[in-house]
């Protein structure tokens, strides 16, 4: 069964289907779905979904405007608590519109308990506070960016391999104190394992000293879509370099708020945190 349902007059249906029996071309302003618009993705909390219509399509999701590149894609993604429907408006170069009821499938998160952290790291004190803010704008800044260059259509593959320490969605309680909900995944690789860049794009942050996340590094992979990169011991690309998927972006570490070596790895649609493991799929084996 499609993930979507078109919705359209059943007047319209009638009278289209009347008028095609009699051999003229109708040009309605709702109909049923085209086949040369498409939708790839998971249609899940924390799922993406790439599209694909005729240039020239004006698309909206639940009333908002998205980028459409000059031959037809865009994308968009659902959070970690996206109710069960979204509506997605294409208005087509003709003027034809469609309009399509997304059905987002609900997922159950899990309770992960992490003990051993500084104190400060759980209960910062007015500095901290300070420089947490900083961090934040700066993160907030890089999430608001919308460059018109589709990055993302590459896909995604894992930034390094390793046993998987932390999912996404999971409530996090720290020190026996519930926290926010995790908003990425964390990959307990050895120190000093290299991180590549899972997918193409342009670096837009890398920041040596987060409160939390330690050496920090974003890239941004096109059509709001970013990604980010915590607790390395080094970084190894600057900020405004454009990189190639599989190129060395950094190495695993445990800078920040760590309780040992690891990758946090993060994707947001704008300020929309997404699954990782939804886009790389299975992880790879070692060596592969």
């Amino acid at each position: 069964m499609s993930p979507y349902r078109s919705t359209f007059s059943r007047h319209v249906r009638l009278h289209a289907a009347f008028l095609t029996a009699l051999g003229i071309l109708v040009a309605s302003p709702l109909q049923a779905a085209r086949p040369d618009v498409r939708l790839k993705g998971t249609f899940s909390q924390g799922g993406m979904v790439i599209g694909h219509a005729p240039p020239g399509t004006a698309v909206t999701l639940d009333g908002r405007t998205l980028l459409v590149s000059p031959g037809g894609d865009f994308v968009f993604g659902f959070g970690r608590d996206a109710k069960p429907t979204a509506h997605l408006e294409l208005t087509l170069g003709d003027g034809v519109r469609e309009s399509r009821t997304l059905r987002v499938a609900s997922r159950k998160y899990r309770i992960q308990r992490i003990d051993g952290l500084a104190k400060r790291k759980v209960t910062p004190n007015p500095k901290d506070i300070a420089h947490i803010k900083a961090d934040n704008a700066k993160i907030k800044k890089v999430r608001t960016l919308n460059t018109p260059v589709p990055y993302f259509l590459q896909g995604f593959s894992w930034p390094v391999t390793g046993p998987i320490s932390g999912v996404f969605g999971s409530q996090r309680v720290l020190n026996g104190i519930p926290k926010n909900p995790h908003n990425g995944v964390d990959i307990a690789a050895p120190r000093g394992s290299v991180i590549t860049a899972p997918a193409p794009g342009v670096v837009r942050l890398a920041v040596p000293n987060m409160f939390y996340t330690g050496k920090t590094l974003m890239i941004d992979h096109g059509f709001a879509i970013t990604s980010v990169y915590a607790h390395m011991d080094k970084i190894l690309v600057h900020d405004g370099e454009k990189v190639r998927r599989g190129q060395p972006i950094g190495v695993v570490g445990q800078s920040g708020r760590a309780t040992g070596p690891h990758l946090h790895w993060g994707v947001t649609w704008f300020s929309t945190h997404l699954d990782p493991q939804l886009l790389a799929g299975p992880m790879p084996k070692k060596g592969k």
